[in-house]
């Protein structure tokens, strides 16, 4: 049976995973959602009950808000995707006692478009197109 451990009992998904579905569904969408249409996207026979603890958790640590756009009892994500990754990225090297080798490790496991992007970022790009951060120091876009 599908989803079962090996004695036939359904698996439990840790809190951090649950908040990570919970918040994959809110990305997925851009208008607030309550928790039934939470549930709904994650799918799988999760308790509306679980939903809402889960939602009552992230709202705690400021990850989503509650009644935007005045729909009472809808959530959305506090950050986008792209930000919270970001965020983490930053604590993580916060804690690190050596931030300098976590960043040579995370950018020895980059893909070749994931690098091209990064150097492109960091000011790599020449191309004089108004993209890169040069061009913006000059006066561009």
């Amino acid at each position: 049976m599908a989803g079962t451990g090996s004695r036939g009992r359904a698996e439990r998904r840790g809190a951090g995973e649950l908040e990570s579905e919970v918040l994959a569904v809110l990305w997925a969408t851009e208008r607030p959602l309550t928790p039934a249409e939470i549930q709904q996207g994650i799918g799988g026979g999760l308790a509306y009950n679980t939903v809402h603890t889960i939602l009552t958790r992230l709202y705690d640590k400021g990850l989503v808000r509650r009644d935007a756009d005045g729909r009472r009892g809808a959530y959305r994500a506090a950050r986008k995707a792209a930000e919270m990754t970001a965020a983490v990225m930053h604590e993580a090297l916060d804690r690190d006692p050596d931030p300098i080798a976590a960043l040579r490790h995370f950018v020895t496991g980059l893909s070749a478009e994931e690098e091209e992007a990064l150097r492109e970022l960091l000011g790599g790009d020449r191309t004089g197109d108004g993209s890169g951060p040069e061009d913006t120091a000059a006066g561009g876009a």
